[in-house]
Parts: C-alpha cells; structure tokens; sequence
C-alpha cells in the first residue's frame, strides 16, 4: 500500500540509499500501473534525494509464484513506518529476506516487531528512526551476516509460531471454550 510510503518513511529510505552506495529501492503494488501515481511517488522520493534511476517499480505480478519470486531481487526489506507490513513481512522472511522495522507505540507500528520477534530476529527492531537506518545500513555492509540471515530465515519461519496451524487452531479453540463457559455462568 503506497498509503503507508510517508515523507518520513521516503526521508528514513533515503538516508539509507545514501549511506550504500549503488542500493536500489525496489516498490511494488497495483496503483504502480497508474502513469500519475508512479510520477508523484517519483517526485517525493526526487525531494529526498532517491533519483528515479535507484527506484524500481512493479504495478502488479499475476502469479503468486511470479509475486514471491520477486523477493529474490530484494537483499532486505524495510519495513514502512508507523503502519508496518504484515503479510508482506512473512513473505519477505519466507523468501530469506530479513526485514528491518521501527517499533511504534500502537498495533500498526508493532506488527512488524511483533513477527520478527516470533522469528528470532529481534536484532532487526529499530526504536529510532536512527537505529533503524543504521539497522539497514550495517546489515547492507555485512554480506556474510546477510547471506547466512537469507539462507536461515525460511526454517526459522516454519519452525515459528507462526507457522503452527494446529497450534492456533488449538488456542482459538480453547478461548472460544472459555469465553462461552464465562457466558454460561453469567461473567
């Protein structure tokens, strides 16, 4: 959702372009396809020192195999801030692409902690915008710690919470057993 790529969020990515040389910022959703979003998008990241040369843009991937692929263009995610990805943060760490967020102080600005945590990946929570660019930056210089974060993030996510059907299932049950027990008794 381009709703959540704030002159903050563009001003955050771009100290983080500045600070790796030859980084690229790739952006992808639907109102990409649209010639006057793309150009408005272009100018806020032009105002924050992102030419349109370091930007790529994707309006809309058909395939779910082509949309996950996609990921293999992308070294780290940064997540957006203060309205964090969900879905496109599981996606990312299922494709081995570690994800930086900044911690807010409401749900939407917690998710992204919140599953990188259940991941193990604490390390990648910023509480700063400051930490969060050096986050993103430190882990750019370090190829070593990036490709061996890429080649575990995949079987931390499946051994994860996250990734326990049964187990949800059996909490969602459990608490609707409760719930309905506290309302025959009259709670």
């Amino acid at each position: 959702m381009l709703s959540k790529v704030t002159a903050a969020v563009v001003a955050a990515w771009g100290r983080v372009r500045e600070a790796v040389p030859g980084s690229r910022l790739l952006l992808k959703t639907r109102s990409l396809a649209d010639d006057g979003t793309r150009q408005r998008y272009s100018a806020l990241f032009a105002e924050r020192g992102i030419s349109e040369e370091r930007l790529i843009f994707h309006a809309w991937i058909a395939s779910m195999s082509g949309h996950l692929g996609a990921y293999g263009r992308i070294d780290i995610g940064l997540d957006p801030f203060p309205y964090n990805g969900t879905t496109t943060t599981c996606e990312a760490l299922w494709m081995g692409v570690p994800v930086i967020t900044l911690q807010g102080d409401r749900h939407a600005s917690r998710v992204g902690a919140s599953i990188l945590k259940t991941v193990g990946q604490g390390e990648m929570i910023a509480d700063s915008v400051d930490d969060y660019v050096d986050a993103a930056v430190k882990l750019a210089e370090n190829t070593d710690a990036l490709t061996s974060l890429r080649r575990d993030l995949r079987p931390a996510m499946a051994a994860s919470p996250l990734w326990d059907a049964a187990g949800f299932t059996r909490d969602v049950e459990s608490a609707y057993r409760d719930m309905w027990r506290r309302w025959c008794h009259g709670a």
